[in-house]
């Protein structure tokens, strides 16, 4: 059997974590931040954690 291929692009977008979770980055932080608030842009800095359904799909992805 051949071996299972890593997805590059779900592998670029994710970190996991020393836990085993994963880490994504929040939309909206690339351009136009001049009419956003330092309160948004600011809590739009930390990383959530996945949720456990979307973190088993991109286990299977990212395990290759």
């Amino acid at each position: 059997m051949p071996k299972q291929k890593t997805r590059k692009s779900v592998a670029k977008r994710f970190k996991k974590t020393a836990t085993g979770k994963f880490k994504r980055k929040t939309s909206g932080r690339r351009h136009l931040l001049s009419g956003k608030s330092p309160k948004r842009k600011r809590q739009l800095r930390n990383e959530p954690m996945l949720s456990k359904a979307d973190s088993n799909r991109v286990k299977s992805q990212i395990a290759g």
